[in-house]
């Protein structure tokens, strides 16, 4: 019978001395390696801090600018918009920043004003190059983008895509506030698009799911002519 050669297992002592003969070889290109490491990760803190932070601080400051037109007590949309010698609008904080959170917001608006302003186009454009953020707050605003989404939509009469985005804003945002609001509008463009058993099912989900909502009220009346 043949003997077979069996390795013999590497003890802690052997295996430690290959590992610091490793490092003896190679030690060099380690220390390259992990100075290159430290470089990086100083790149990306420094480009943060005097960067990223004084680029999002000044976006935050123009968009206030353009926030306080829109909120006035007689918006100017319009001026808004596109800003004069006087403040930013929410054009050149999207065409400065935008790649910022402000800049990012500033598309939600300029969609606002377009759409207030009677451009569905560029509405449409804009509210759709707004990206969902993380948050209550930011919820409240993804709710009332993919709403504003419907509303334009429904301006066009393109019904199915209408409820399509009232459904989103109604899981964006699930409240007592938005939510049944979203729904009612989901129904009556359901409605006007001749799908009389949707619309029931969005009227029946205000009743069932949000009944001391505002909305609870005017779903009975709407049920009772969606069926």
């Amino acid at each position: 019978m043949t003997k077979q050669n069996v390795a013999e297992p590497e003890s802690l002592g052997e295996a430690m001395n290959r590992t610091e003969l490793f490092f003896e070889k190679n030690g060099r290109k380690l220390t390259y390696v992990f100075l290159g490491l430290l470089v990086l990760a100083a790149l990306v803190y420094g480009y943060r801090a005097l960067i990223v932070a004084p680029r999002a601080e000044k976006a935050a400051e123009m968009i206030a600018e353009a926030q306080s037109r829109f909120e006035a007590e007689n918006p100017d949309f319009e001026l808004a918009l596109q800003g004069d010698a006087n403040g930013a609008g929410f054009l050149d904080v999207i065409e400065q920043y935008g790649s910022t959170p402000s800049g990012n917001l500033a598309r939600h608006y300029a969609g606002i004003c377009y759409l207030r302003t009677g451009d569905l186009e560029n509405a449409a454009a804009c509210l759709a190059k707004y990206s969902p953020v993380k948050g209550l707050p930011g919820a409240l605003v993804n709710a009332q983008n993919y709403g504003l989404q419907g509303d334009v939509a429904v301006e066009r009469q393109d019904y199915a895509k209408a409820v399509d985005f009232y459904r989103k804003a109604v899981k964006a945002a699930d409240n007592n506030l938005t939510a049944p609001m979203y729904l009612r509008k989901a129904g009556l463009a359901a409605q006007a698009q001749g799908d009389a058993a949707a619309a029931a099912g969005f009227y029946q989900q205000i009743l069932d799911t949000y009944p001391a909502s505002m909305e609870a009220r005017e779903a009975e009346k709407l049920l009772g002519s969606a069926k």
